[in-house]
């Protein structure tokens, strides 16, 4: 899979989340239901200082590796915490180097294939916050996702 490595700034993201881990075989359901939530409930609309219009699925707090548990949150960047709604909780995508794939295609499905290929490179991995950026527009059936892997 190609990608370009990017430098990043920090970034301040609202939203809820569920710990899980990939050997978990809800796994898929616990997200899916996730961000079914996000956006059935009302959260995202109830997000106030968006950046931009992107959904972002962030994945952090890692306990070690690929087969540890760790943080899914389903949020939106903010230029500010104040004022969000309660049920949401602020989290940090932190700065750094990342390498920045871009996805195309059905949401969950060209997700879940990258997952399963960014498994078996040899990526030199951190485990500190990864993310799904959802851009804008499109439909779920043709969409454009940028995944930014935390690098070293």
């Amino acid at each position: 899979m190609n990608y370009e490595v990017v430098e990043l700034t920090e970034k301040t993201v609202v939203g809820i989340h569920v710990r899980t881990r990939n050997s978990d075989e809800n796994m898929p359901l616990i997200i899916g239901g996730l961000w079914q939530r996000f956006f059935a409930d009302g959260i995202y609309q109830s997000i106030l200082h968006k950046q931009n219009d992107c959904s972002i699925g962030l994945y952090s707090d890692y306990e070690s590796d690929v087969d540890g548990l760790y943080d899914v949150t389903v949020c939106c960047e903010v230029s500010k915490f104040e004022g969000q709604p309660a049920e949401v909780e602020v989290k940090t995508i932190l700065p750094g180097k990342y390498a920045k794939f871009v996805v195309r295609g059905h949401m969950q499905r060209a997700v879940g294939e990258f997952w399963t290929k960014l498994w078996s490179m040899d990526l030199d991995r951190r485990y500190s916050s990864d993310f799904e950026e959802y851009q804008s527009g499109g439909d779920a059936d043709n969409c454009e996702i940028h995944v930014y892997i935390a690098i070293n």
